[in-house]
């Protein structure tokens, strides 16, 4: 790259790095933080965008530092990186193609741009002699992208599952405890946890955006992220976690991708997961990703995967990389199509009205779809015109399973929808 902060040999030091931050927000701000209290060598921290500056302005930051309300101003000054940590696909996809045509360098957490453009961008990086990093795109401050681009290099990615989604990830650990989604949620976003909207959290369209850049760095594959079809956690209510523990598992939102018979499946989505399994154990806000590998077998990142301060230690450590003259890591990846399914286990919860020949006309309608039962689970307790029990089934295609589902539902004794939740092996 055209700027590095020192030298290869043992003479003084070039020049530091001058760095101006886009987005003075929580993460923007901690990026801030770090750069002025742990003040990293070879780095500077020289200018900070944020529209409506006067009510972002802080004391803490060194006085030489310009806030600026005009993005033009600071793309045209002599910064030698841009770290955008606005969000969204535009602006910022048009602030980070005009430093990259200048021959700058690009540090984003912007997992949504890099979903849907990064193959691009860094095409365009590569040509005009800068780089883009974005190792806070996924799981916060967990390394796992730089484990994926070096760390495992030399393996054949088989499959790749974890949580991906902090917010998810809270509020399914809370309703473990037999609270309701609606009010964990209420307090998720009092934390500060979810976002006043937090549709793109609970609708899945967070961890499938970071699916896809994990695919493409793990599995040498790029693929539109729309092509990746999520399933909302609102679905779930307490009583599928009392169910699960009878089955000896809980319920995370998983982003799961692997190999099938030479083609790619994806699918992101509230999963039963069992109690033995790691990704089991994560807690909180906390992200996980296990990867499976030809080769080397199964290796587990697993960390705080939100929150400004972890996910600004991912951007500063991409900083230093470019400090310390990082060299572009090229990813060779295919484009694909999602066009085939796992073969899984399900979870499917009924309410109904109960009356003779229930689960007799369930077994029918899955056994035509050559649906093997596995177990049917019922607590007492509840009343006969609304009456929840469990049907667990062994490893079916997804498409044939919705089949016997829709003919399921044509029938009267249906109180609500019936809920089917894949299940990790």
């Amino acid at each position: 790259m055209k700027h590095v902060a020192r030298s290869s040999s043992s003479a003084s030091p070039i020049r530091p790095l001058r760095i101006a931050i886009f987005g003075f927000g929580t993460v923007g701000s901690s990026v801030a933080r770090i750069l002025t209290e742990a003040r990293p060598e070879g780095l500077e921290l020289t200018h900070i965008f944020n529209r409506n500056i006067d009510r972002k302005r802080a004391d803490w930051v060194d006085a030489s530092v310009l806030w600026s309300e005009n993005a033009n101003e600071i793309l045209s000054a002599g910064v030698d990186v841009i770290v955008e940590l606005a969000g969204g696909l535009e602006p910022a996809g048009l602030w980070i193609r005009r430093a990259l045509e200048a021959g700058k360098s690009v540090v984003t957490a912007n997992k949504k741009l890099i979903a849907y453009h990064g193959v691009e961008l860094e095409l365009l990086a590569a040509e005009k002699g800068g780089h883009i990093k974005y190792g806070a795109a996924v799981a916060g401050g967990i390394p796992v992208i730089p484990g994926l681009e070096q760390g495992l290099a030399g393996d054949k990615i088989e499959r790749i599952e974890g949580i991906l989604n902090g917010t998810c990830n809270f509020i399914l650990n809370k309703m473990e405890t037999g609270a309701e989604f609606e009010t964990v949620l209420a307090e998720a976003q009092m934390l500060g946890t979810a976002e006043a909207d937090p549709t793109e959290d609970v609708g899945g369209f967070d961890a499938r955006a970071k699916l896809s850049i994990l695919m493409r760095l793990a599995m040498r594959v790029h693929v539109n992220p729309d092509e990746i079809i999520p399933r909302p956690i609102t679905e779930v209510a307490a009583i599928d976690f009392s169910y699960a523990r009878d089955l000896g598992c809980t319920i995370r939102q998983i982003s799961r991708a692997e190999r099938v018979g030479g083609h790619i499946a994806a699918s992101v989505g509230p999963t039963l997961v069992p109690l033995t399994s790691p990704i089991a154990w994560a807690r909180g806000t906390a992200n996980m990703v296990v990867v499976n590998g030809h080769y080397g077998g199964e290796v587990v990142f697993s960390g705080h995967g939100a929150g400004g301060q972890p996910t600004a230690v991912a951007v500063v450590s991409d900083l230093i990389a470019l400090a310390r003259g990082s060299r572009r890591i090229e990813i060779p990846s295919e484009q694909v199509t999602i066009g085939t399914e796992s073969e899984v286990a399900h979870y499917i919860r009924f309410r109904v009205k109960d009356e003779p020949g229930i689960v007799a006309e369930i077994a029918g309608a899955l056994a035509k779809e050559k649906i093997n039962i596995n177990a049917i689970v019922q607590k007492p307790g509840f009343p006969q015109d609304d009456l929840p029990f469990v049907v667990t089934v062994e490893p079916c295609k997804s498409s044939a399973l919705k089949r016997a589902l829709d003919a399921i539902r044509k029938r009267d004794f249906n109180v609500a929808d019936p809920l089917d939740l894949q299940m990790l092996p």
